[in-house]
């Protein structure tokens, strides 16, 4: 039986594949993670992610890439090629890149939420004063109180 070669319409099958499988993963872990908190949960969830979608060249003379995931672990596992140091890179700088992108989003975030909570936090303390405004200027009037509101019967 003649061997087959990948084209191009099998390659990107293979991509499409290994996509959904990649975002099903990355489902999974996002379940996984829930219960966790938020500065160890984000962290673990982008590690995961750029463990998962980062590519590497395979074959540079036909544009051919692969999981860097995948590259690494068969030539680790079955010493069949050279490009596991290019994959290890390749995650690296991926990884570099997303923890500095996320760091800012982490800058910019934090600021944000501690105006949200103190505005709600004084939105809560600033209950209706129930006095009028001449018992609010003149703090020296007393003012009957009154338990509850009595409603006319119609």
């Amino acid at each position: 039986m003649p061997k087959r070669h990948m084209n191009e319409h099998d390659y990107l099958l293979a991509w499409a594949v290994y996509g959904i499988a990649a975002l099903g993963c990355l489902a999974v872990v996002f379940q996984l993670t829930g219960w966790m908190w938020r500065y160890l949960r984000e962290p673990l969830r982008l590690v995961i992610a750029v463990l998962l979608l980062t590519p590497t060249i395979v074959d540079p003379g036909k544009e051919l890439f692969a999981p860097a995931i995948a590259i690494t672990a068969l030539d680790l596992a079955f010493k069949v090629g050279n490009n596991v140091w290019k994959a290890v890179a390749d995650l690296s700088m991926y990884g570099l890149i997303a923890f500095v992108v996320y760091l800012l989003f982490v800058l910019l975030r934090w600021p944000v939420e501690r105006w949200l909570r103190n505005r709600k936090r004084a939105r809560e303390e600033a209950v209706e004063d129930p006095r009028t405004l001449r018992e609010r200027m003149d703090p020296d009037v007393e003012r009957p109180r009154r338990e509850s509101r009595v409603e006319p019967r119609v």
